[in-house]
């Protein structure tokens, strides 16, 4: 969902207040540093990101389709280049497969070195695949492993963006993300000004992932 970042603001500002009672923040009325306010508006992308890549995939909205620029193998093996705003795979499937995969593979991964063996019963094949988000000449991409043959098109794409404040002052969260990235984002700005319950606020926040 898109929500207007200024009224997520005010609700993290709430958040701080209710759980702050009586005690001052300790930077209020320091005329040097920026306001609170201008604080918490300024981690609400960092606490959006951070609280969507560490929520389950059954908290996630159905994200963004890719997979325009596909180039696939006479082997089966392929890829394809990432939008630029491309942060988490929320699903990837290809027209042979027997299953889709939700959670793709680093090269830093020891079962990605199986992927370029020519064996389908080693790397991944249609039966049981695989996807690797690695960087390439071309970019960031998805490499697949692995279909049939070159004839298989993609059939179900889908990401999660990178979040950003809309030139209209909105911002995509997930739905039931939105209050632990409320919570998030009044860790972050408390941390920021060295207030100690940005932990009690981090905790909260990943409470509600859970």
């Amino acid at each position: 969902m898109t929500v207007q970042a200024e009224e997520m603001a005010r609700a993290v500002r709430v958040a701080i207040d209710m759980n702050k009672g009586d005690e001052p923040l300790i930077m209020e009325g320091d005329t040097d540093t920026l306001s609170l306010d201008e604080i918490i508006m300024a981690k609400l992308a960092d606490a959006v990101r951070l609280v969507e890549m560490e929520a389950p995939a059954t908290m996630l909205e159905s994200g963004h389709d890719f997979g325009d620029n596909i180039f696939i193998g006479e082997d089966g093996k392929g890829f394809i280049i990432l939008p630029e705003d491309f942060m988490r795979l929320i699903s990837f499937r290809m027209s042979d497969w027997k299953r889709t995969v939700f959670e793709a593979i680093s090269e830093n991964d020891s079962q990605y070195a199986l992927q370029s063996s020519k064996w389908k019963g080693i790397c991944g094949n249609p039966e049981k695949p695989v996807c690797a988000i690695v960087r390439r000449g071309e970019g960031k991409v998805l490499e697949f492993y692995s279909c049939n043959d070159n004839t298989a098109i993609v059939t179900q794409a889908t990401y999660v963006p990178i979040p950003r404040i809309d030139i209209d002052g909105g911002i995509d969260v997930a739905e039931n993300c939105y209050r632990a990235a409320i919570y998030r984002a009044a860790s972050l700005a408390l941390a920021s000004v060295g207030d100690q319950l940005s932990t009690t606020m981090l905790e909260i926040s990943k409470s509600l992932l859970q």
